[in-house]
């Protein structure tokens, strides 16, 4: 006798989230405040805010949002308010461009978005049109999974256009942080004379003999501010100006990388990576020879401190 096999159809069908009855919130996240991506952060936030005050069946919550990195969820306050809401049930649907919206990393915007499935709130995911709550685990995991590999992806396609500028010697910098610059109308650092007066001031006490603390209570007490115009000067600041090559009008590139895409953590690069070095980008403040003779002392510097450890550790040894 045959097996016989009857396929029974579905019945229930999903409700489209747009005729149900939910309060509902939104959540953006733009990666850094540029100014265009800033823009881009206003127009989703008023997108959403239209979006979901339209639909009669709605009650508008607010758009959570954030300029931040998707790497983690702890300088991300938007993030953090929009969870602590969702635990106090102020929310029933969150809406979001694509579920890489709430993180980078596929483990944590799992463990996220289950969490709140077990809550009864779901995540509308408006690329694709999908809804969590009508959705299983697996291809949560799944999206998930896909969204941390394009934006490996387009990690690398941006490291790749960047090292591509870097050899065709064209310099990204952020004038903001450095001392005696600021970027002309054709991209190009201009030199701010009285800013570079500072910068000369510091080489010139380095040379005379005066270590990086002496000539932070020079500073502070003369009342000279730091780039971002604070009073306390950091003695590390100092001596990474000393060691600023940007000063002779040189900049080399890729002195840094970030070795872990997913944790973003920045390595200093002594080898692994080429690094490029520009000569004549741009105005000089500081004379190479100076320059040259402020590293030569303070390689002596270093020298003499790593004898007096050595010597220091070979004393405690033999005691």
């Amino acid at each position: 006798m045959s097996r016989k096999v009857t396929e029974i159809p579905r019945t229930k069908r999903d409700v489209p989230v747009e005729v149900q009855r939910f309060r509902v919130a939104a959540y953006c996240r733009v990666s850094t405040s540029h100014e265009e991506q800033y823009h881009s952060l206003e127009a989703q936030m008023t997108y959403y805010t239209d979006f979901i005050k339209r639909n009669p069946n709605w009650e508008f919550v607010t758009v959570y949002s954030d300029i931040a990195s998707g790497l983690h969820t702890t300088n991300r306050p938007g993030y953090q308010q929009l969870m602590r809401d969702c635990t106090k049930r102020k929310v029933d649907l969150i809406l979001v461009k694509s579920l890489s919206r709430f993180g980078r990393d596929a483990l944590e915007t799992i463990c996220q978005v289950r969490k709140l499935k077990r809550m009864g709130i779901g995540i509308y995911i408006e690329t694709g049109g999908l809804n969590t709550m009508n959705i299983s685990n697996s291809m949560i995991d799944q999206l998930a999974a896909l969204d941390q590999a394009e934006s490996h992806f387009r990690s690398e396609n941006i490291k790749f256009g960047t090292r591509h500028r870097m050899r065709s010697g064209k310099t990204v910098l952020n004038h903001t942080q450095f001392l005696s610059y600021t970027k002309g109308p054709d991209g190009v650092l201009q030199v701010v004379p009285e800013e570079a007066e500072i910068v000369r001031k510091i080489f010139e006490l380095y040379i005379q003999g005066n270590g990086v603390r002496r000539i932070k209570r020079y500073l502070e007490e003369c009342g000279i501010k730091t780039v971002t115009g604070k009073s306390e000067w950091s003695t590390s600041t100092i001596d990474r100006m000393l060691s600023n090559e940007k000063y002779i009008g040189e900049v080399r590139m890729q002195k840094t990388f970030t070795s872990d895409f997913l944790t973003g953590r920045r390595e200093k690069n002594i080898g692994q990576l080429a690094s490029y070095l520009v000569e004549n980008a741009h105005e000089p403040i500081i004379e190479r020879e100076t320059f040259e003779l402020v590293q030569r002392m303070k390689g002596d510097i270093k020298r003499r401190q790593e004898v007096r450890q050595n010597t220091e550790s070979t004393s405690k040894i033999m005691l």
